[in-house]
């Protein structure tokens, strides 16, 4: 009894050591949700109390990446992108540039790195993949997906925030017979490619999800949805889903089977239910209110929750049947996180937002206006060890909550 004890203590250990240094978009799950506790649940007139600030991030949109170690992000200096490691007091550890980034509108980098058993990966605008050690920002390998697997680019250049499974790194190309692609993390090595509906690329940051015995990588391409296997590449099913200018940022929601997929444009959400294998999946509702543009949604308690984009109101839907329970002018449309029993709402028009939907409404309890930074709003909150990390083009603003 003794010997499986100690066998479990030190799994348990393992598996904690793994979610402190592994960071990713929208955290642990790509949900959302924070695991955060004993958080405030009102905020001063001037909002929480700030830590540090960093003020020379250059143009872009990434949002933190926070690990127990350090906490990352991405910037651009010229036209150049670059990768900036902080410890957790804001001091600068170190600092490297990566290449050209997308700087013809909208300008900046556009994805968050992503940290994985000490690698992190980032996707410029332009389509190149880099890997660099995560301890000291040293180049690993890099490669252009856009030129390696004959993809083109898209409008306002690649946007799409990594995932990985095992061995195995995905990122969409769209190239007409690699429409996604599964490289060797460590490497960058094909492993397989898959057509799938053959379109390109939308902007979207996949799901991973497990149906049954099998993993599925679910994302947007042009007009479509699709789940593929991620053991061989072959897609299983596809769902029609085009809207205006084929843009499709949100990574899509999965729970019991069934699966929420929304982009904005008037366009909304669709509710898949899938197979008991995940073979195949059938249309169960659609909703146009919520049409959520890239600033994700918020599962809880068998409600969704999130913003319009032409529709500029926040939204609360029923899981299961697509209605829309309420819905609220509480903020400027923008992107939203969970944790301790609070949403975190950032507005695009600036304002930081804590809201209480525990009475059937949207009450936001305090909220501040964002004091640093210029252009767009758009860079996901993050929470990480009772902190809030904001990002507003050259800012990032850390707050203890």
């Amino acid at each position: 009894m003794l010997r499986i004890l100690l066998s479990l203590i030190i799994v348990c250990s393992s598996l904690a050591g793994m979610a402190q240094k592994d960071a990713q978009w929208r955290g642990e799950n790509r949900d959302g949700k924070y695991p955060d506790t004993n958080l405030l649940k009102s905020w001063p007139a001037e909002g929480p109390k700030m830590l540090w600030h960093f003020d020379n991030l250059g143009d872009g949109h990434a949002s933190a990446a926070v690990t127990e170690k350090y906490v990352y992000t991405g910037g651009t200096e010229g036209d150049n992108g670059f990768v900036i490691a902080f410890d957790h007091d804001g001091k600068q550890v170190w600092k490297e540039v990566y290449g050209k980034e997308w700087m013809d509108s909208y300008d900046g980098v556009r994805t968050t790195p992503m940290i994985n058993d000490g690698m992190l990966y980032i996707l410029t605008g332009l389509g190149e993949l880099v890997a660099m050690n995560a301890d000291n920002g040293s180049l690993v390998w890099k490669k252009n997906i856009l030129d390696e697997f004959e993809g083109s680019n898209i409008r306002w250049g690649v946007t799409e925030n990594l995932v990985v499974e095992g061995e195995k790194l995905f990122c969409t190309p769209g190239g007409s017979q690699a429409s996604v692609v599964a490289l060797n993390k460590k490497s960058g090595d094909l492993i397989w490619k898959s057509v799938a509906k053959g379109e390109k690329s939308a902007y979207c940051s996949p799901a991973l999800i497990k149906v049954g015995k099998r993993s599925l990588l679910v994302t947007h391409t042009q007009n479509s949805i699709v789940g593929i296997d991620t053991k061989d590449g072959k897609m299983l099913w596809s769902i029609d889903h085009p809207n205006r200018y084929s843009i499709h940022p949100n990574t899509p929601v999965y729970q019991d089977g069934m699966l929420y997929c929304f982009s904005g444009y008037g366009k909304g959400g669709v509710m898949l239910e899938l197979s008991e294998d995940g073979s195949s999946a059938k249309e169960l509702w659609r909703n146009e209110k919520l049409d959520n543009q890239m600033g994700g949604v918020i599962l809880l308690d068998g409600k969704i929750y999130g913003s319009g984009h032409v529709n500029r109101e926040w939204f609360c839907l029923d899981w299961k049947t697509g209605e829309t329970v309420y819905s609220e002018k509480m903020l400027s449309r923008g992107n939203v996180i969970f944790a301790d029993g609070m949403l975190y709402c950032y507005g695009d028009s600036g304002e930081v937002a804590l809201v209480d939907v525990s009475n059937g409404s949207f009450n936001k309890v305090s909220s501040f206006r964002v004091p640093f930074g210029e252009k767009q709003h758009w860079a996901h909150l993050v929470i990480h060890n009772k902190k809030l990390y904001v990002r507003h083009g050259s800012s990032l603003m850390v707050y203890s909550i």
